[in-house]
């Protein structure tokens, strides 16, 4: 059937909502594809739909070409799974939870590793039924603290969650790769840049765990690269440490009055002005106060330690220190712990040391991994208005443990010896993960293996953000006239627009239509007859179906002009000539 803009439900804006932030945003808002309901949450409409159904399309094929089976969760789900795999009360704040009329407690799925599990346990037993891969298509729902960029981050968006089951390691191997292959070709169908990066396995562990980023100046995620192959997220980077240095001839370390100098950048000035030598914030270490708050409510100071160079990077905190929730340190801290000197801390003093948990504070003390023993540092005396130099770590100080959350910066050299990184922007589209036996234990997930013995189960879980894609695939594929699709994924195959009075016009424009459709393609026919032509040319570009039949003054002679909305292309041919023009393009 031939869709008229006649009667179809669509109303297009001239100004760009005064909520969006980015391209994509304004212009799906713009042309009719989404409206706001709420902040990170939207209305689809027809057009908007039929783009989001053409991506879950090749998603479904892709899958079903993996061996993967369709099902379909709830939304709404009850507490008891999410409270034994410990994540009703890790997710903290970014989850949705309600309350039946009875007093139950429910969740607004923001994943559904428990749910997935628990099917497969319900109908599975023996290694006989294994390997199993099934996925959905579902809405998910986190309480995002800033919701932005429209559909980029939202607080419901639609995700394809894929989970895959083995008994044996080998076998969750090969159905990562199947996944991981999969996704492959679902991104090159979508024609979406990607590159595959190392990622943090977070807390369920696994073995292996993959992010697929498309490289974009709107991406959240900051990744590192090297020319030589090497490629993760920021957060599953790995410092490479010096080796440690020597120190049996290091002079005991010296405190100095460094009046008001409660910064890297004061102290290194103070530093050049009063003491021997040239120094650098390299030269500096800086001890950074954070806050965790922890599952249970229970709020934990910890100290690090690290170069006066570096600072801290906020996602590679959250993620080395997750599932506690993290933050700097606030005045109420300090006035608790006196001993902290703000400005002047330090992991040493003359009167001993007042950091790591054998010390007179019991704070945690943790060491950046360039902090190797036998280095040098400038640090503070835990004194007001003083510091100490040549304290050196390994003998005047040492930390609990060491953690990675220093910033990462161009040049750093990559884990794999592969050559120095540089820094890029990407948007996360999709995520490969070897979930391991970690909720396959704690749900009770076992089969009977070829001896008859009872084995836990290995999971492996794969994730696509489908919405996500979509507004990525607006960001990429728009002009300053408006959204210009891949054929892939348009709305329509072609849109036809009858302009001008004359009957004729309108007509022919049906008949191509009617044409068109025969021959297999999904039409767009604006036949509003009191419309002005510019309306309808604004409109045509603004929606962006990427070929555009126009009929028109040609009409009387049996022309029609077709319309390249990429290129700009416009040719005139026979309207009998059309379908086989199109065909060729």
């Amino acid at each position: 059937m031939v869709t008229r803009l006649s009667n179809f439900f669509l109303r297009t804006l001239r100004e760009d909502p005064a909520d969006a932030e980015v391209t994509s945003h304004k212009l799906l808002v713009r042309a009719g594809y989404i409206r706001r309901a709420a902040p990170g949450i939207f209305t689809w409409l027809p057009l908007g739909l039929r783009v989001k159904a053409k991506i879950e399309g090749i998603i479904r094929e892709e899958m079903a070409a993996a061996g993967a089976f369709e099902v379909h969760f709830p939304a709404l789900l009850p507490r008891d799974p999410y409270e034994q795999s410990g994540r009703w009360t890790s997710y903290g704040d970014g989850i949705f939870r309600l309350q039946d009329r009875k007093g139950a407690d429910y969740l607004l799925a923001p994943t559904h590793e428990e749910m997935f599990t628990l099917l497969v346990k319900d109908l599975y037993s023996s290694y006989k039924d294994l390997p199993l891969s099934i996925y959905q298509i579902q809405d998910k729902y986190r309480d995002e603290a800033r919701p932005r960029a429209g559909l980029l981050r939202g607080r419901e968006f639609t995700m394809k969650d894929a989970y895959s089951f083995d008994y044996t390691d080998e076998g969750q191997d090969a159905s990562y790769m199947s996944q991981r292959d999969a996704y492959e070709r679902i991104f090159q169908r979508l024609g979406l840049e990607y590159v595959i990066v190392a990622a943090d396995n977070g807390l369920m562990g696994g073995a292996r765990s993959e992010e697929f980023l498309h490289p974009i100046a709107v991406g959240e995620d900051t990744f590192v690269r090297s020319a030589g192959g090497y490629a993760a997220n920021v957060e599953a980077f790995t410092t490479i440490a010096p080796d440690p240095v020597p120190f049996d001839a290091a002079g005991a370390p010296v405190v100095f009055d460094s009046p008001n100098t409660p910064t890297i950048e004061t102290l290194v000035a103070h530093s050049n002005a009063h003491l021997e030598g040239e120094y650098t914030a390299a030269d500096t270490l800086k001890n950074v106060v954070l806050a965790l708050t922890h599952a249970d409510g229970t709020r934990e100071l910890v100290v690090v330690g690290l170069p006066g160079d570096r600072e801290v990077d906020d996602k590679r905190a959250e993620v080395a220190f997750a599932p506690a929730a993290v933050e700097a340190a606030t005045p109420e801290d300090f006035e608790r712990h006196p001993l902290l000197v703000k400005g002047y801390i330090g992991p040493w003093s003359p009167e001993g040391a007042v950091l790591g948990e054998e010390s007179a504070t019991g704070i945690r003390y943790l060491l950046d991994p360039r902090v190797v023993d036998g280095s040098s540092w400038i640090t503070g005396a835990n004194i007001d208005q003083q510091h100490a130099h040549s304290v050196v770590a390994g003998r005047d100080f040492f930390g609990d443990g060491f953690v990675e959350i220093a910033n990462v910066r161009e040049g750093d050299p990559a884990p794999d010896g592969s050559g120095p990184v540089e820094l890029a922007r990407g948007m996360e589209i999709g995520h490969v993960f070897q979930l391991g036996r970690f909720f396959a234990e704690t749900l009770g997930l076992k089969v009977l293996d070829e001896n008859g013995k009872l084995v836990t189960v290995t999971m492996g879980s794969y994730g696509i953000g489908v919405t996500r894609i979509l507004a990525i695939l607006a960001e990429l594929n728009n002009d300053d006239k408006g959204l210009v699709w891949p054929a892939a994924i348009a709305p329509f195959d072609v849109q036809v627009v009858a302009t001008g009075r004359d009957a004729a016009a309108f007509e022919l424009a049906e008949q191509v239509s009617a044409q068109l459709e025969t021959a297999g393609l999904d039409v767009l026919l604006d036949d509003r007859a009191k419309v002005s032509p510019g309306v309808k040319f604004g409109d045509a570009e603004l929606i962006g179906v990427p070929q555009i039949v126009i009929v028109g003054r040609g009409a009387a002679d049996g022309q029609v002009e077709l319309w390249d909305r990429r290129t700009g292309e416009r040719q005139v041919v026979p309207a009998a000539e059309a379908v086989a023009a199109l065909s060729t393009r």
